[in-house]
This record gives structure tokens, sequence and C-alpha cells, in this order.
């Protein structure tokens, strides 16, 4: 059986029948075990309360269990489910083993792919064979970053994150993952905060204590991100408020960007593709900021990434006919230079 094939969604539950079918083959010492670890059973535990070895190889070789790696067993026949395969591979890695990085982000929904290898970690002093399909990392930190109550075992969602930063090579793909699990609510910027300071090496650091200071407050996304370090700060605009909530239809909607005494948005769109029922959805937004009393610019990924110094200047003609002045080029032949201050009134 292949226990790292992809699958197109995580199944993280295993069926109740199975469960109760090979509830009733067990010493009730080990029905509570076997059912908190979703039928996943390994020798040690099985000898400890009483079953013989013989008996395990018995019910494999009848087809009622299955050994999943060495040490590991399936106490049910069919395939197991997604939980049941992590619970595996995390007791096939032996004490104070827990999932880790894409594994880690799998469970807690930090990613919604399903990687086909399954990544482990154990502490540091520990050596552990890795079995197919398995990746085991050792970490001095194991011990910490383990959340005290998650099942499967893992690390806390803001190890795994910073885990992962340390493995991008970009600092787009850095700040991705940072906001996605800023985004899905998954942890916060203080909390992260605090996890960086634990770390005396981090990959991305300086970019990461920029992403989570207080300016950078609400920023959900790289391309929040990008229009902060490329369009506002360089160039002098206004800080804007990020994810400024409003109405349309009687429903909440949140603008990306809001410069609230002058009366402008930016709406920030990082698709390439822009489905007909997405692009609707963002003229009913706009629509619902003009009856509202705002101006609204839109600019897309390409525009962020490759001429932030217009996307300045457009916003600040803008501002400049409301009154802000305080902009300024980023350098001698920026565009924003050629936006004219207007003159003082006599």
């Amino acid at each position: 059986m292949e226990l790292g094939r992809r699958r197109e969604r995580p199944v993280l539950s295993d069926s109740r029948d199975t469960m109760r079918s090979m509830s009733g083959e067990l010493p009730p010492s080990l029905r509570d075990v076997v059912g908190f670890q979703r039928g996943i059973l390994t020798a040690a535990q099985a000898t400890g309360a009483g079953l013989s070895k013989e008996l395990l190889k018995s019910r494999v070789r009848h087809g009622r269990w299955q050994r999943l790696y060495r040490g590991v067993y399936a106490t049910f026949s069919g395939e197991p489910g997604r939980e049941a395969v992590l619970w595996a591979a995390v007791l096939s890695a032996g004490p104070d083993a827990m999932l880790g990085f894409r594994s880690a982000a799998e469970v807690d929904g930090l990613t919604d792919e399903v990687s086909q290898l399954i990544h482990v970690m154990v502490p540091a002093e520990r050596r552990v064979r890795a079995a197919t399909g398995i990746v085991v990392h050792y970490s001095s930190r194991a011990r910490q970053a383990r959340h005290p109550s998650f099942t499967p075992p893992r690390t806390r969602v803001e190890e795994t994150i910073l885990d992962l930063v340390g493995t991008a090579s970009t600092v787009d793909e850095a700040v991705g993952i940072v906001t996605r699990g800023l985004g899905r609510r998954l942890t916060t910027a203080g909390k992260l905060r605090a996890a960086m300071r634990q770390r005396s090496h981090l990959r991305w650091r300086r970019e990461l204590t920029e992403l989570l200071s207080e300016d950078m407050e609400g920023v959900l996304s790289v391309l929040e991100y990008r229009y902060h370090r490329d369009v506002e700060k360089p160039h002098g605009l206004p800080r804007g408020n990020r994810q400024e909530p409003g109405q349309q239809d009687g429903h909440r909607v949140y603008r990306d960007v809001e410069y609230k005494p002058f009366r402008l948005v930016s709406e920030l769109d990082g698709r390439i593709a822009h489905p007909a029922q997405a692009r609707w959805a963002d003229i009913g937004r706009d629509n619902a900021a003009v009856l509202a009393g705002l101006t609204t610019m839109r600019f897309s990924w390409l525009d962020l990434t490759t001429r932030p110094c217009e996307v300045a200047a457009k916003v600040a003609t803008v501002l400049r006919q409301r009154g802000y002045t305080a902009f300024r080029p980023c350098s001698a032949d920026c565009p924003v230079s050629r936006v004219a201050v207007p003159p003082k009134s006599a």
C-alpha cells in the first residue's frame, strides 16, 4: 500500500463502522488507545497490553489487520483514512515524534495541499530510520515546538509557519506563508513575534519583522505587503487602513486599502484569471464604494511587481487633488516627481 499517494483533499476521519468492528477484537485496555489513534496501534502498545507477536502476525496474515510500517499496524482492513495514515507515520518515528512542516500545515489548515511525503519532526538527539514516504526532520527545539494537546501530535502553528518560512526561496513565498496563517486566523502577529524571539537563526528575519510590525497590521497577502513596501513607504504616501470594513447590499465587505481622510480606496487583485463571477463581485464592491462617497482604484499583480512607481504616481495624483502633498519620488526618474503640487492660493 502506498501511504504517500496524493489525494484530492485530506480525509481526517476513519469510518465509524470500521472503528466499531475492530474494537471488539481488542482487550479493553487498548480500545481507547486505538480509538484515539484512529485505528492505529504499535507493536509495543499491543504486546504491553498482553497481545502476543504471533497474534499480530496472524491477524495481518488473515487480512484482518494491516502492517503499515515496521511495528505499526492498522487494526482494520480497507484503505486507511488520511488521519490514520498520519498517525501511523508519527508512531513509526517513535517517542516524542510529531508532524511538522508541510504535514503539520496540512492538518492545521495552513495549506490546502496534501503532500505525497509525510514530514515528521523528532528531537535532535534521536536517530530514526525513515520509512518510505516519510521525511524526518531533527530539531533541538522539537519539544518546545510541540503543541501540548492537538492530535495527531504536531508542531504549534507558529513553529510550523517559521519552519516553512525557512524553506522559502523568495521573500514573496515567505510572506505568503505568514499572511496565509494570519488571514486564516490560525495565529496572530504577536504570537509569531514571540516565536521568532525564541530562534537565534531565522531566514528572512528582517522582512518578517517588518511584516509583523504595527505599521503592517492588517496586511493579509503578498500583494498587500508589496503595496506597502514598494508603493506607500518609498513614496511617502499616507498609511492606508487595511481590510477596512464596509457595506454592500446589507453585507459586510472588506476594502484592501482605504485612505479615509481622502475618500480613496486601492483594491489589489492578485488573480491571473478573472472569472466572471469574481469580476461582477468586484464591480458590486466598487459601486458600493461610490455610493459611500469613495473613489476606487484597482491594481493588478503585474502593476505592483513591474511598475510600482507608476502605481504610486496614480495614487498620488488623486491624493494631491484632495489635499495631500507629502508624497515624494523614490529616485530622480520616479514618475511621482511629475505629480505637480497645486499652487498655494493667494
